[in-house]
């Protein structure tokens, strides 16, 4: 399959069990042998289970939690969302089991790095269209400067790893995932490499929030 040329929408879908989990429209800053290079701002289209979406707005624990039974079952329905407040940058190598993301808010006339975030995820599938890959709940928030890092939703993984959503196959790829990270970060390497350069991106002003095709 092809590149993706720049600025070309394309959608990511995180997949389970044949179906659709989720669904976010991106535009592509860069296509290369390395890692494909997406990005949304706000205004952008998506697609996110119901029960997910309802976790999203009200900020219950308890419906993120119905929404991970709800996968388990099979069970749930998408619901049409936009994306909101901030703009991503998605960093993705074709192989490996992790995204790296930068998220910037508004500051000014323009926008500011707020953190770096990294997804652990399965590896790309690509698509006519766009990706394919499925995020497997656990994340790392990471400081604009690089100085600190916290691991984030660690009791959502483990209910998923119960419920058998995650495998223990999938469990050892996310383990040697994040050592693969922290390695990054401690040599400064892919994406932490350029961290200034990532900072100092913003947003091409004539390109329109990414809407699903059709």
């Amino acid at each position: 399959m092809g590149s993706f040329e720049v600025g070309q929408t394309v959608v990511r879908r995180d997949v389970y069990q044949g179906r659709a989990w989720s669904e976010q429209a991106l535009r592509v800053i860069a296509d290369t042998d390395a890692a494909l290079v997406t990005a949304c701002c706000p205004g952008a289209e998506a697609r996110w289970p119901s029960l997910y979406a309802r976790a999203r707005n009200s900020g219950e624990p308890s419906a993120r939690t119905e929404a991970f039974e709800a996968m388990a079952t099979g069970e749930w329905e998408l619901a049409s969302a936009v994306w909101q407040e901030t703009v991503q940058m998605l960093w993705k190598p074709p192989a490996v089991w992790f995204s790296v993301n930068a998220f910037y808010v508004p500051d000014g006339d323009g926008h500011r790095l707020r953190n770096w975030y990294v997804n652990f995820e399965h590896p790309t599938r690509r698509t006519a269209g766009g990706f394919d890959t499925f995020d497997l709940a656990v994340d790392l928030v990471i400081d604009p400067d690089l100085s600190k890092l916290r691991w984030k939703d660690e009791d959502e993984y483990a209910h998923v790893r119960r419920l058998g959503v995650v495998s223990d196959t999938e469990h050892q790829a996310v383990e040697l995932a994040r050592a693969q990270v922290l390695a990054m970060l401690e040599d400064r390497a892919g994406p932490f490499a350029d961290a200034g350069q990532w900072a100092a991106w913003r947003w091409d002003a004539s390109w329109l929030p990414p809407r699903f095709p059709g």
